[in-house]
């Protein structure tokens, strides 16, 4: 897709209305074509066709409007079809899902199966829980022929069946999809994806960037997620579980005055003075055959009646007066005693003294799950001769109550994923996007120069993050505090130029005071501070000390050179402008200047904060006489125990005093200062320093020329 996705910060009313057509396309493809495969006994539903088309071209929001609208729709006629919603719904979230970025060739046959998975066998599981095995429809042959050849398992062949199918359903799906894809501009699939911008778009490429964007444990789009989410599920829980308990009392009400009903009419076949005459004489009896007829009619006359029987209950057992058989179990003959059933056994005093007892519900091996109604039967007398009892299977309300759980989580969860896209949805635009957007801003904020930082105080105010909220309030308050700060850093920057100047020049006057009481040295801090830099930067360039020399240490120790010999000091100026040779106490006096030096600019250290160029300054002053084989002063070091900034110095130091005239000795050539640095390598300097130096051979001349002259 082009890497623009968005020119509006709202999306204004054209977009949104060719955003509502490609639903009304979409619909309209699910209903023509599933109504065509119907009336053209076709072996697919093709019922998600403009589902797939429809989540494909515009997004996650259009396909779910379409894949649930539909179901909607198909249910006027169809009502079981609303049912299938949430299916169409899983379908549209997975394409989209799929096609987030671009519809590639390489995600035709991964979709395929994906959708056909949910079309198929989470259809076929659906289609079990609210019919059962299928009787009829598109699968039931091929079901019946799978359980037939492959699977016992009735369940396993309608999975399979399905599936099958759906395979070829989904397939023709996909395919329309891509070739609609293919063949629709790319400009048109971008307006129909349908934006709510609070902000400045964004296009894909900074989407990307800010939502890589790091948090700590969870994201705040993952905690809104959750908390809708667990708060639509608990709500829905709640109100399935409430549904599904008032559908159950309410189908065992049902159940219950279905067979007072029955056992009513039970008791109208009967005459109850004839009950004795009927114990007495057994089939015999006159109006018995006739009676027992009228009976069976009745038990015959509804599948949920499971059992019917005449009892008269009396301390020896139950006797029985009619026992209806039934296709598993045949009746006991009038006039057996019967032990007492359980749900009799609880009862019986009330069964003896002809009390009216409530309706009991078992469950055992023997009879299975039923609802028992006994209905005591008297004489003209007045005295309870017998029980009618009637016993209504209970099986069906599990099924039942398996189909209607079905039918309410199959609703909730079409509703529900519907719900979760809209949120997810506003909250990318009302929250999300202008959140990460101001926290990639944040991390991405350019100190560097004036120019970068302006830059950045203009790119958070191009945002212009308007979504009315707190949000928006957070986004005014930081915009003016990053401005605010910026100009602030500016000021200091400005600040702290002038102030690093001022040190500096402070520094050189104090060098040069210093150097200005050897009467021997002439630029001496100047040059050995540019020899500094030369050597340095040759070193990197070679590849040397990669680790250390960066911009800063090379920044600072160029800045710290000039206070090598600030220990000088400390030496009287008969010994630090005698013409003549030192004696060996004069040099001992001399040689204390690297302790000095050390000392006062620790000094000055120990009062500042940030110790910066001036922790260099101290290795310098105190190490730059240091030598390679550690006969130098004042330490002894050798080798890499001398810091890398006073074998430098080492180095710079010696050649310009080669190249100085002395009031004992004249300046050295270059090339002679050269071939005496070059004999201490390994010895009195490091050789790696040393290479470097000699490296640069054109830039020291270069150097030493233009204070010569």
């Amino acid at each position: 897709m082009a890497d623009s996705i968005g020119l509006k910060r709202r999306p204004d009313a054209r977009r949104v209305g060719e955003m509502l057509i490609l639903c009304v396309v979409g619909i309209a493809i699910n209903i023509i074509l599933s109504t065509l495969s119907g009336k053209f006994e076709l072996p697919f539903y093709l019922d998600a066709v403009g589902t797939v088309f429809s989540a494909a071209i515009g997004g996650t929001l259009p396909g779910v409007i379409v894949g649930l609208s539909t179901n909607l729709i198909k249910s006027a006629s169809d009502w079981p079809s609303i049912y299938y919603g949430t299916l169409n719904v899983m379908i549209a979230v997975a394409t989209s899902l799929f096609t987030r970025d671009a519809f590639k060739k390489r995600y035709i046959l991964p979709m395929i199966f994906v959708l056909a998975a949910i079309g198929g066998l989470l259809g076929s599981i659906l289609t079990w829980f609210l019919f059962g095995f299928a009787g009829e429809g598109i699968s039931a042959d091929l079901a019946r022929s799978v359980n037939e050849i492959m699977f016992k398992s009735r369940f396993l062949s309608q999975l399979t069946a399905d599936f099958c199918i759906d395979l070829g359903d989904k397939a023709i799906s996909v395919v329309f999809a891509y070739l609609a894809y293919i063949i629709v501009p790319k400009k048109m699939v971008e307006r129909l994806h349908i934006y709510g911008w609070r902000q400045k778009p964004l296009n894909l490429r900074e989407l990307r960037a800010i939502n890589k964007t790091k948090v700590r444990q969870i994201s705040l789009r993952s905690k809104l997620l959750l908390l809708v989410s667990a708060a639509v599920t608990i709500i829905a829980v709640v109100a399935i579980g409430i549904g599904y308990y008032l559908f159950r009392e309410t189908t065992i009400k049902d159940h219950t005055e279905f067979a007072r009903g029955i056992v009513k009419y039970q008791k109208d076949c009967l005459d109850p003075d004839m009950i004795d005459t009927y114990l007495r004489l057994g089939e015999t009896a006159p109006g018995y055959w006739e009676t027992k007829e009228q009976l069976r009619l009745t038990f015959i006359s509804s599948d949920n009646i499971r059992y019917m029987y005449v009892y008269r209950v009396m301390e020896d057992g139950c006797h029985v007066v009619f026992d209806m058989d039934t296709e598993d179990l045949r009746g006991d003959r009038v006039g057996n005693v019967i032990t007492y059933p359980e749900d009799i056994e609880k009862n019986l005093p009330d069964f003896l003294a002809g009390k009216e007892i409530e309706p009991t519900i078992s469950n055992d091996k023997r009879f299975g799950w039923v609802m028992s109604i006994y209905e005591p039967v008297f004489d003209s007398t007045g005295r309870c001769v017998c029980y009618s009892c009637v016993d209504i299977s209970m099986n069906q309300l599990n099924d039942l109550s398996h189909a209607y759980l079905a039918k309410e989580i199959s609703l909730f969860l079409g509703v529900f994923i519907m719900v979760l896209c809209v949120g997810v949805w506003l909250a990318d635009y009302h929250i999300i996007y202008p959140l990460n957007t101001m926290s990639h801003g944040a991390h991405s904020f350019a100190y560097n120069s004036t120019e970068e930082r302006d830059a950045t105080v203009e790119r958070i105010k191009s945002l212009e993050i308007r979504t009315g909220d707190e949000i928006e309030n957070l986004y005014c308050a930081y915009a003016q505090t990053t401005e605010e700060s910026m100009q602030y850093l500016t000021e200091s920057r400005k600040k702290s130029r002038q102030i690093d100047k001022l040190q500096g020049g402070l520094l050189m006057v104090l060098a040069d005071i210093i150097e200005s009481r050897d009467k021997c040295t002439g630029d001496h801090i100047r040059k050995t501070a540019e020899y500094t830099r030369i050597i340095l930067n040759k070193l990197r360039e070679m590849g040397e000390f990669s680790d250390i020399l960066t911009d800063e240490y090379i920044g600072n120790v160029v800045r710290a050179a000039p206070l090598h010999d600030i220990g000088k000091i400390n030496i009287p100026d008969a010994v630090l402008n005698k013409p003549e040779r030192l004696t060996d106490e004069e040099y001992e006096i001399m040689k204390s200047h690297a302790t000095a030096g050390y000392e006062i600019i620790d000094k000055a250290i120990s009062n500042l904060d940030y110790t910066g160029y001036l922790e260099q300054a101290r290795q310098m002053a105190h190490y730059h006489h240091e030598k390679w084989d550690g006969s130098g002063y004042p330490s002894h070091l050798k080798g890499e125990e001398i810091p890398l900034s006073a074998r430098v110095m080492a180095v710079a130091d010696v050649f310009d005093a080669l190249m100085s005239k002395r009031s004992y000795k004249e300046p050295f050539t270059v090339e002679q200062a050269m071939d005496i640095i070059k004999e201490g390598s390994g010895k009195h300097f490091d050789p790696k320093v040393v290479e470097a130096f000699t490296a640069a051979e054109e830039e020291v001349r270069s150097v030493s020329e233009k204070f010569s002259g």
